[in-house]
């Protein structure tokens, strides 16, 4: 058995190796010798250090680029205008659209069409990319049969939760060859916070030269956030509302007892309920996805709740009127209708550059008064215009996308 084995591990080294090959001769190079800047094979390149703090050196012309994260990447590389050269992503998040439905006690049925990301309505050629990792991890044959000049990965995604699983991925990608830039999701901080994603978006436009508008977007979308931490940050403690993000994952409720789960102390969520919005995050346990009963949330009894989309969108109306939520009708954020969704997000294991609308959710959901003055639906479409660049059709288009016409429809 062993000896069968090792004879599959070499074939596979010797197929990897005539791809590579194949490669070489089929793109061939217009530059020779090895000056400053140039690799052995007459490349030119440029050194970016990525989220890890290593060096990796990068061709200064890229053409074709496969990404593995869950939108992120593709979304920022929407955002510089690079979009066109992505040829293979890993995971299927950013293809994906999706259509809900959910029926009330009344028997009354609501339907959702069409969700997705941002960066699937506007890239549609993103939904018939071919996939490099699945469920055994990344296929290096298709990966090098694709001639990335560059591969991009992000940690923290759900193709790749910690350093801990990526590390034997990367060293193999770059014994192919292939060089490798990782980012890192705020999830792989102790104590994340917004500076990690903005550092993500500055690393994506130094290995695309575009350093000036990485920087406008990143500043962009934490002056989104700061307008919100001034407007709080004076409130006292015992005037901050209890909040609550809830995902309502239907397997909880099959596993026996549970409801849905929450989100810890240590989460991104509760950073910006906390450090950002200046509510209290009501649940004190740490982790994400934490698994609680009825009895459990009735417990908590928070006065918001804020309904999170990583397995599926949820709009409050499932918690007020769905038979599967009678059970917690006594929460106080149940009867007095401060439930409310966060943008659909499919699968989102790290937050992508969609973020400052989910603190903006939280700010008006935690304090209707103070952000009166905001109109989410048009903030929206400024969100949309700034990153995207689209004009106010594309932004309606987009806002519908990520299910957020509620907020024209309730005005909130």
């Amino acid at each position: 058995m062993a000896v069968r084995c090792m004879r599959g591990r070499v074939a596979v080294v010797l197929f990897l190796i005539f791809l590579l090959v194949l490669s070489a001769g089929c793109t061939g190079t217009e530059h020779s010798g090895d000056r400053p800047g140039q690799g052995v094979d007459g490349v030119e390149y440029r050194t970016v250090v990525d989220s890890r703090g290593v060096e990796v050196q990068v061709p200064t012309e890229i053409e074709r680029v496969v990404t593995v994260s869950d939108g992120f990447i593709e979304g920022i590389m929407l955002a510089l205008g690079e979009e066109e050269k992505i040829v293979a992503v890993g995971t299927s998040s950013p293809q994906r659209v999706y259509n809900f439905t959910y029926q009330t006690m009344g028997g009354e049925t609501y339907e959702y069409r069409d969700g997705m990301q941002p960066v699937t309505y506007l890239s549609p050629r993103i939904r018939d990319l071919p996939p490099v990792k699945g469920s055994e991890g990344v296929n290096y044959e298709t990966l090098a049969g694709l001639h990335p000049d560059l591969v991009i990965l992000r940690v923290g995604s759900c193709a790749f939760y910690s350093m801990d699983k990526v590390q034997k991925t990367v060293t193999t990608i770059e014994g192919l060859g292939i060089p490798v830039v990782v980012l890192k999701a705020p999830s792989c901080f102790d104590e994340p916070d917004l500076s990690t994603i903005s550092d993500e978006i500055r690393v994506l436009g130094a290995v695309f030269g575009k350093e000036k508008r990485a920087g406008e977007l990143a500043d962009y979308l934490e002056s989104r956030t700061q307008v919100i931490f001034e407007r709080t940050k004076d409130i006292p403690e015992a005037e901050r509302p209890n909040v609550l993000v809830f995902g309502a994952w239907p397997a909880n409720r099959k596993s026996g007892g549970g409801v849905g789960d929450v989100e810890g102390t240590d989460t991104i969520d509760s950073y910006f309920i906390e450090e950002i919005v200046h509510a209290k995050n009501v649940y004190r346990g740490t982790g994400g996805m934490v698994p609680v009963s009825a009895e459990q949330l009735l417990t908590l009894d928070p006065d918001v709740i804020l309904l999170t989309t990583a397995y599926g969108y949820h709009p409050a109306e499932e918690l007020y009127s769905a038979p599967n939520y009678q059970i917690v009708s006594e929460l106080s954020a149940v009867k007095n209708r401060r439930v409310f969704s966060f943008p659909f997000e499919p699968p989102n294991c790290a937050k992508r550059h969609e973020y400052p609308i989910d603190v903006m959710v939280i700010a008006k959901a935690a304090y209707p008064d103070r952000f009166a003055d905001i109109d989410l639906g048009e903030w929206l479409l400024d969100y949309y215009k700034s990153v995207y660049g689209v004009d106010d059709e594309t932004a309606r288009a987009l806002r519908s996308a990520q299910w957020m016409d509620w907020t024209v429809e309730e005005d909130f």
